[in-house]
């Protein structure tokens, strides 16, 4: 889908609400490190504001941009919510809650995390039975407009069970809808900075050129010297029987 289309997309979506949030993640299949979630909230004004119609063409799908053009992007998503435009807030989930909750919930718990920095859950309630995707805030006012709105919320993906905000899953949302794409920015940004952190951390394994992405370089590294405390436990254990599968490597070199 063309980049233009994106904007499009998310009028359409965001017709009857007031707001639309878009929810994203990043390195849910790395071997090491947290994943990291991502929200953003825009309004129909931002979607049909002079920025939107003249530079909203260069956002897309992180992983479809350079690591250059993430970062330029990312600096003008801080100035919109700085300048109030847009909201926006992540959220992670550790290695530790990834291993006790598997990647699904500890995604889910990142996801919600990032949700709770716009809305707490406790906000929300359905509409109309058998529409869980349409809500309103209810108990809590928006800490940014400073009054009941109503609201729409898209995730990447399939939805998801169990959990607290009334959502829709739009699979290949991050190439379609233009608040995910940039939920998606801000989630992959936000991880790779980290995982240069951790590098300065756990020195050796090269955190900071593959950020815990199964590569072969990576995975030489973990054979060599063995997991660190960043390294998810399970994943390396797939990783060690992958080997004996050359065709399942590829799971772990271009994880989302």
């Amino acid at each position: 889908m063309k980049r233009r289309q994106l904007r499009g997309y998310d009028l359409k979506q965001i017709n009857g609400y007031e707001s639309l949030i878009g929810v994203d993640e990043a390195g849910r299949g790395a071997l090491a490190g947290p994943v990291v979630a991502a929200a953003v909230l825009v309004t129909r004004e931002f979607l049909t504001s002079q920025w939107a119609m003249r530079r909203a063409g260069r956002i897309n799908d992180s992983k479809q941009l350079s690591a250059s053009s993430r970062e330029s992007i990312w600096h003008d998503l801080d100035r919109l919510a700085h300048d109030g435009l847009i909201h926006a807030n992540h959220g992670a989930a550790t290695v530790d809650e990834i291993e006790h909750l598997n990647i699904l919930g500890a995604t889910k718990l990142a996801m919600r995390r990032a949700l709770e920095g716009i809305y707490p859950p406790v906000a929300f309630h359905r509409n109309k039975p058998g529409e869980p995707e349409l809500f309103t805030t209810a108990e809590t006012q928006s800490p940014f407009f400073g009054k009941k709105i109503s609201c729409h919320i898209l995730i990447d993906g399939l939805p998801l069970k169990n959990f607290p905000y009334p959502h829709v899953g739009v699979v290949g949302g991050d190439a379609r809808s233009l608040c995910i794409a940039m939920a998606s920015i801000i989630a992959k940004v936000t991880r790779d900075r980290l995982m240069i952190a951790l590098d300065a951390a756990h020195p050796g394994y090269s955190f900071a050129s593959h950020k815990g992405y199964g590569t072969g370089e990576h995975r030489e590294a973990v054979l060599k010297k063995g997991r660190c405390p960043q390294h998810r436990a399970l994943f390396l254990r797939k990783l060690l029987e992958a080997r004996e599968d050359p065709a399942q490597l590829s799971f772990f070199e271009n994880g989302g």
